[in-house]
């Protein structure tokens, strides 16, 4: 009987977000605080986002 897994979501630090897309940790943590970007946390201190969630925020502009 074949098993079906669910895939594990994967999560990112703040500055690998940052980095991979070219912002800042601080523009990162100023969408988080303005409810645009999820975030979780594990422990006080540590956030981790998803990227999928990071990648939403990039959005095309329509050239002429």
């Amino acid at each position: 009987m074949p098993t079906t897994s669910t895939p594990r979501r994967q999560f990112e630090t703040l500055a690998d977000a940052a980095e991979r897309t070219g912002l800042s940790t601080r523009t990162i943590r100023r969408r988080i605080a303005a409810g645009q970007l999820p975030a979780y946390r594990s422990g006080p201190r540590v956030l981790r986002v998803d990227p999928a969630d990071v990648d939403r925020l990039m959005v095309l502009i329509p050239t002429a």
